[in-house]
């Protein structure tokens, strides 16, 4: 044995054994004992899940829309306003038809009012606009050829005078006739709870802040649009509701039978020819155009395509990227290619 491992076990009697059997190394350290701490309790809670309203893009609870939507063709006539239920739409569609005069392609699916109206004929091009929402369309007739085009699309016509809506549309006093055929929505609706929910129509950002217009947009006061001799109707951005609000022709204020008046939170503009087909002015939407969209007191310029008859309407910036619309209800402007669509800044 070396004289180092002797002189190590001579400093370390007490375990002279020990290391005579370990060979020479120094004993280990006792491990401590550890201290129990109190158990951890997490205070997160998980956010609820929730849906999305494919119309309007708002949170919903999962599974609260489920119900077909129900759009309809509301006449817009001086005669026919104001309107009733106009004010409580997820989308509105205007149109060009005879006279210079516009008519509505009106939709209800997240909100239903008790009764909506007045409605009228249904044009060549609601089959277009209608088609991708599947539901119901309500309307009040129209020219053969024209009904047929509407029978013929994937959705359920719910026509004035007919035995299936005996019990749901009748004529009011809202308005001389033909103004004044109105629809009680809630009860048709639930006749035809066999048709499905309506698919998402547009990109939706998850708020007016991160809507496309917002972030990239131009700054916009107001849209004035011009579809034909009698309708030129103007949109004006409200700093205080952060909606935009609907004036009509002439600058007086756009009006629904409730008091309100008429506003949205997106105006889409699309720039679209129309055809004259024996004396019926015809919007053509399959296709592309030019686009605009406003949201949240600006506008960012887009081009808007459609396929096919059921297939939605798309919108894309200049990079091809899809435009996100503010959540909230939606007016989509069908303007002709003929008329015009003036975006004005706020003042400096």
């Amino acid at each position: 044995m070396s004289r180092g491992c002797a002189r190590g076990l001579v400093a370390v009697l007490g375990v002279a054994a020990v290391l005579g059997a370990a060979g020479c190394t120094a004993p280990e350290a006792p491990m401590p004992t550890p201290t129990p701490s109190p158990s951890y309790v997490s205070t997160y809670v998980p956010p609820p899940e929730y849906g999305i309203a494919p119309l309007t893009g708002e949170q919903i609870e999962v599974g609260a829309l489920t119900a077909p939507s129900l759009a309809a063709k509301v006449d817009n006539h001086p005669s026919a306003r104001p309107q009733v239920g106009l004010d409580r739409t997820d989308i509105v569609f205007e149109e060009l038809v005879e006279g210079g005069l516009t008519r509505y392609v009106a939709v209800w699916h997240s909100d239903v009012p008790s009764v909506i109206g007045p409605v009228r004929s249904i044009r060549p091009m609601d089959p277009e606009i209608i088609s991708p929402l599947g539901g119901i369309v309500a309307y009040s007739g129209g020219q053969q050829r024209f009904v047929q085009l509407m029978l013929a699309a994937p959705v359920y016509n719910a026509i004035h005078g007919q035995s299936d809506t005996a019990s749901t549309f009748y004529r009011g006093d809202n308005a001389p006739a033909p103004h004044n055929v109105l629809v009680k929505a809630p009860q048709l609706i639930s006749q035809h709870l066999d048709l499905a929910a309506p698919r998402q129509q547009f990109a939706f950002a998850e708020s007016l802040a991160a809507a496309s217009a917002t972030k990239e947009g131009r700054p916009t006061s107001a849209i004035s649009l011009v579809f034909g001799s009698s309708s030129a109707p103007v949109w004006k951005w409200g700093e205080k509701t952060q909606r935009w609000v609907r004036f009509m022709t002439g600058g007086e204020r756009d009006m629904a039978a409730s008091g309100e008046q008429l506003s949205a939170d997106n105006v889409v503009v699309l720039r679209v020819p129309v055809q004259v087909i024996s004396s019926i002015p015809t919007t053509k939407l399959i296709g592309s155009g030019e686009a605009w969209v406003s949201s949240g007191g600006a506008t960012i310029k887009a081009t808007w395509s459609k396929r096919s008859l059921a297939a939605p309407i798309r919108l894309l910036d200049a990079n091809g990227v899809a435009v996100r619309l503010a959540p909230g209800n939606t007016w989509v402007e069908l303007v002709p290619l003929a008329g015009s669509v003036t975006f004005s800044r706020p003042a400096q």
